[in-house]
């Protein structure tokens, strides 16, 4: 076995692992572990945005929407209190009959009148195709993460980095689509939404994007080799020449 050589000021030569890498990759691991939670909760739920339509005046109920990646819901309001300027409905809060229903492109036998549109389906595809990607990317770098604290192969750390940067980006890229069909279908005349506004599940997808891709970041530097602090380093830690 090799005997750790001093520097010429008689301090011990530090090896090129930093003493404290496993500590900074756990604290880092918590934080993309709270991303991942975030990412999952956007893609199960169903409250990305809400959706209303116009309200004549001598109505007393209105139909208000909620949908996510997969499933649409819709809500008929017992509206209390009315203004006579009143044109949207909701909030959707308010109490009233709720049902909800899978998009008809992801189970034939659903209907959905809201996504009938070509457009409108072909955003909602790609949306839900691109957030399993991301899900997909961030279980792989979680199992590189954990294969290399049990076997202690820092190699892992590094493509464990760049998955989680993808699943970032590929979320990011989902709520950029959703965004768009969003903004399509208020502007179409074929629906009668007027108003929306993005919810909680579109606030966790836009969270989970900058932990992930930020860690994902952090993750590929701490994994990176320490440069030499000290000229020396490199030279008295070198394998002698046969």
């Amino acid at each position: 076995s090799r005997i750790p050589r001093r520097a010429p000021s008689g301090a011990p030569v530090r090896s090129g692992m930093d003493e404290s890498k496993p500590l900074k990759v756990r604290l880092t691991f918590s934080v993309i572990l709270v991303g991942i939670s975030l990412l999952f909760a956007a893609v199960v739920t169903d409250h990305w945005a809400v959706l209303s339509p116009s309200v004549e005046k001598n109505t007393t109920t209105c139909e208000a929407a909620h949908f996510g990646l997969w499933r649409l819901c819709t809500k008929r309001i017992f509206m209390q209190e009315q203004g006579l300027k009143e044109k949207s409905c909701g909030p959707i809060s308010l109490p009233g009959d709720h049902n909800c229903s899978y998009f008809k492109h992801f189970t034939p036998g659903e209907t959905s009148e809201i996504f009938e549109v070509t457009t409108q389906k072909e955003y909602s595809i790609s949306a839900a195709a691109i957030a399993i990607f991301s899900v997909g990317f961030a279980i792989i770098g979680t199992i590189c993460i954990l294969l290399s604290f049990r076997k202690k192969r820092d190699y892992l750390l590094k493509p464990a980095s760049m998955f989680y940067t993808f699943a970032g980006l590929c979320i990011i890229i989902s709520v950029e689509v959703m965004r768009q069909s969003v903004k399509r279908m208020i502007d179409s005349k074929e629906t009668a939404w007027i108003k929306y506004s993005y919810s909680w599940s579109f606030a966790c997808a836009c969270a989970s994007f900058v932990l992930l891709f930020v860690c994902g970041i952090a993750l590929l530097l701490i994994a990176l080799p320490r440069f030499p602090q000290n000229p020396w380093e490199t030279c008295m830690d070198a394998e002698p020449e046969h």
